[in-house]
């Protein structure tokens, strides 16, 4: 059994791999850590690339891509560790990185997962878009982060140096408990990609565990490396998978009114696609609100059995619209949001 298991899901990545895994496997004790490579079904050489050239790292061979949802639920059922870490490949370690994440699980039994301080590569003082200081929902179930809200990053100045209690943990770089994994069943691998991560740590949540950012530890992440941001696949993704998870984790008696706003605020968000001429990210929202409609009654009957009571009040959850606060009141920094987040 292994301390941690260090594990990068691979598809056709070989150049991060090159530029990344050097790095990773030399500033990664192997005394608590193994690294492993994922690969789902590369057919750039990337697994034949790795075990030539790093003996020391365990490769698990998939026969066809399962997404990063399906990719890491198959690859950590033949894994045993006390702790997994999934990691992206286009991320850059630093040195003592994994130290910090695993003396506080160690000693923080409720905490199911955490995440560093994941800065980005190409401008080292800026926090990247995914993760940041750690994540949170509002009350639509928008994303934002500690050191970004929607499309603004904020430069790290040391404003977000304390550990702190999180709704999400990033999938770009993620600790997480392989007892808590399993007992969820890892990701939902209908979401395929995006957003699998912030639906996870919503159940995990449910079941009493916590989410921790551990900003003593810091990543540098390239961000884009299998879907560019720019991507109308991704935007639909990520639109679809929002959906998805509120309709598999909001109390009943919350369902129909958030699903509602979200319809009015998706539909001015693609009217802002379309004001701009992306018809491509257009369609995609359009997309996403059709597919979820026709698995409609699917999602319903399948809600979580832990779903939250009228009465129980998930931590961290922002009770107002990210959307209103950014827009409207340009308040564009978490800072800014005068949120008194604390659990």
């Amino acid at each position: 059994m292994f301390k941690t298991a260090i594990v990068i899901l691979n598809w056709n990545g070989l150049e991060y791999l090159k530029q990344f895994l050097g790095t990773t496997v030399m500033l990664s004790d192997e005394t608590y850590a193994t690294v492993f490579i994922a690969d789902n079904c590369s057919t750039d050489g990337s697994v034949e690339w790795v075990e030539a050239n790093f003996k020391q790292v365990k490769t698990i061979r998939l026969d066809r891509n399962y997404g990063f949802a399906g990719g890491y639920n198959l690859a950590l059922e033949q894994i045993d560790a006390t702790y997994f870490l999934l990691l992206n490949s286009d991320i850059e370690v630093t040195t003592g990185w994994l130290k910090p994440m695993t003396e506080f699980m160690d000693t923080t039994p409720c905490a199911a997962s955490c995440q560093p301080k994941i800065l980005s590569y190409h401008n080292r003082r800026r926090f990247e878009h995914a993760g940041a200081a750690g994540g949170y929902i509002d009350r639509f179930g928008y994303p934002f982060c500690r050191g970004r809200i929607l499309h603004t990053t904020e430069t790290d100045i040391g404003q977000y140096d304390n550990v702190a209690e999180i709704f999400w943990s990033s999938g770009a770089c993620m600790m997480i408990r392989a007892e808590a994994w399993k007992r969820t069943g890892g990701f939902d691998p209908s979401f395929f990609a995006h957003m699998e991560e912030i639906d996870l740590c919503w159940r995990l949540g449910k079941l009493g565990y916590r989410a921790y950012c551990i900003p003593q530890s810091a990543v540098y992440h390239v961000g884009g490396g299998s879907l560019p941001y720019s991507s109308p696949f991704k935007t639909y993704l990520n639109y679809r998978n929002s959906l998805f998870m509120l309709y598999k984790n909001l109390p009943g008696g919350k369902l129909k009114q958030i699903i509602l706003a979200r319809k009015i605020l998706d539909g001015m968000s693609a009217l802002r696609f379309l004001a701009k001429f992306e018809l491509a990210n257009f369609m995609a929202v359009i997309k996403a609100h059709t597919s979820c409609r026709r698995i409609r009654k699917t999602l319903i009957e399948n809600r979580s059995c832990t779903s939250l009571s009228e009465e129980t009040a998930m931590p961290a959850i922002f009770n107002k619209s990210i959307i209103f606060e950014y827009y409207l009141k340009r308040r564009i920094t978490f800072d800014s949001l005068k949120w008194k987040h604390e659990c």
